[in-house]
C-alpha cells in the first residue's frame, strides 16, 4: 500500500513538472513571439500599447499627486494642473503658443532650406562633404543656448534673434544628417545604375535622391523636434510672449501647476507634429513602409 502510494505521489509530481514546463515554454514562446527585433505589429496592438502607455503615467501621476507621496510644491494633481490650464487659456495662452509656434517654424524652415540642397550635395560628393563637413561639425557642438548673449547684442531681443537661435540650432544637424541619409543610399544601386549606362547627373536625381527621401522626412521630423527646445530656451532669457516666457513667469510666482500647463502643451503640440509628419511620410512614401 505504501509504494502504491509513493507511486501516485510521484507520478502526481511528474504530471505537476511536466504542466509547469509546458507553462514556461509557453511563455517563452509568447515573448519570443513579440520580442523579434524589427518585426512589425497590427495597427491596433500598436496604438493600444500606445495609448496604454500614457494611461500608465497618468495614472503613476495621480498615484503621487492624490497619495501625497509628493507635495503639491513640487509636483500638481492632475485636477490644479486642468485648473491652471482652464485660466491660462482664457487669459490668452492662446496667443503664446502662436507666437512660439510661429518662431519654431520660421526658423525652421529657413534652415530646411538652405540645409536641404547642401546636405544632398555635402553627401553626394566628396569635395563638398571635405569644405563643409568640418564646419557643421564643429559648429554642431557649440551650444545655441550659449549664442543668445550674443544675438541679443548683434541683433536684439525681438523676433529676429529667436528665430536666428532655431537657424543656429538646426541648420548643422539638418546638413550632416541630410548628408548621411544620402550616403545611406546602397552602392549597389548606384553600379547597376551605371552598369545601364546612366550618367552622373542622373544618378543623383534619379537614383540616390528618390531612394533618400524617406529617411530625409525622418531626419526633418527628429530635427524639428530639437528645435523646440531651442526656441524655449531662447524665449526663457529675452522674451515678452511665447510658451516659455509663461513657464518663467510662472517660476517667478511659484505656479508650479502653471510650469506643468506649458511643458504639457510643448509635448502634445510635438506629438501632434510629429504624428502628421509620420503619416505624410508614411502616405508619400508608401512603398518604403
Amino acid at each position: 500500500m505504501s509504494q502504491s502510494k509513493a507511486s501516485v505521489t510521484d507520478k502526481k509530481h511528474e504530471t505537476e513538472e511536466l504542466f509547469k514546463k509546458k507553462d514556461k515554454k509557453k511563455k517563452s514562446s509568447f515573448w519570443k513571439k513579440v520580442l523579434v527585433p524589427q518585426k512589425r505589429i497590427p495597427k491596433k496592438v500598436s496604438l493600444t500599447l500606445s495609448i496604454l502607455s500614457f494611461v500608465v503615467i497618468i495614472i503613476l501621476w495621480c498615484s503621487i499627486t492624490y497619495g501625497k507621496i509628493v507635495g503639491s510644491m513640487f509636483v500638481p494633481t492632475p485636477g490644479d494642473t486642468l485648473k491652471a490650464m482652464g485660466t491660462m487659456f482664457s487669459n490668452g495662452f492662446w496667443s503664446d503658443i502662436g507666437i512660439t509656434v510661429y518662431r519654431v517654424m520660421a526658423g525652421f524652415l529657413i534652415a530646411l532650406v538652405i540645409a536641404i540642397p547642401l546636405g544632398i550635395l555635402v553627401g553626394a560628393y566628396s569635395p563638398l562633404a571635405a569644405i563643409f563637413e568640418p564646419v557643421f561639425s564643429f559648429i554642431r557642438y557649440m551650444p545655441a543656448s550659449a549664442f543668445i548673449p550674443l544675438f541679443i547684442f548683434w541683433i536684439g531681443i525681438g523676433e529676429s534673434e529667436k528665430i536666428a537661435i532655431i537657424i543656429l540650432g538646426s541648420l548643422p544637424q539638418l546638413v550632416l544628417m541630410i548628408a548621411n541619409d544620402i550616403r545611406n543610399v546602397e552602392k549597389s544601386l548606384i553600379e547597376v545604375s551605371y552598369t545601364l549606362g546612366t550618367n552622373t547627373f542622373d544618378v543623383l536625381w534619379k537614383i540616390i535622391l528618390p531612394k533618400s527621401l524617406p529617411d530625409i522626412m525622418n531626419t526633418i521630423r527628429i530635427v524639428l523636434g530639437w528645435a523646440w527646445t531651442y526656441v524655449i530656451v531662447a524665449e526663457i532669457v529675452g522674451a515678452s510672449a511665447g510658451i516659455g516666457f509663461s513657464i518663467l513667469q510662472a517660476q517667478r510666482t511659484f505656479q508650479v501647476d502653471s510650469i506643468f500647463v506649458g511643458i504639457l502643451t510643448l509635448g502634445i503640440i510635438g506629438l501632434i507634429v510629429d504624428t502628421l509628419l509620420t503619416f505624410l511620410n508614411k502616405k508619400i512614401f508608401a512603398w518604403n513602409f
